[in-house]
């Protein structure tokens, strides 16, 4: 679903083994491909949020320092 521009909506169905299908339109917009590792954050009382991979890539960077911990 497109709501205003740049704002999307979707629907998933977890299924028995407690995974969700990401939509196509979703995984085609943030460029999310087979093998990827998503950050899934979760708040109580707000809800949870998959953010985009640049802000898992700055967060890592926060905590890891600039070279993101790779050595």
């Amino acid at each position: 679903m497109n709501g205003s521009k740049g704002k999307y909506a979707w629907t998933a169905t977890v299924g028995e083994k407690g995974q969700i299908v990401i939509p196509k339109q979703a995984r085609e917009i943030f460029g999310i491909k087979p093998g990827d590792t998503l950050l899934i954050l979760g708040d109580e009382k707000r809800g949870m949020a998959i953010p985009p991979q640049e802000q898992f890539d700055k967060l890592r960077g926060m905590i890891f320092g600039a070279d993101g911990g790779l050595k």
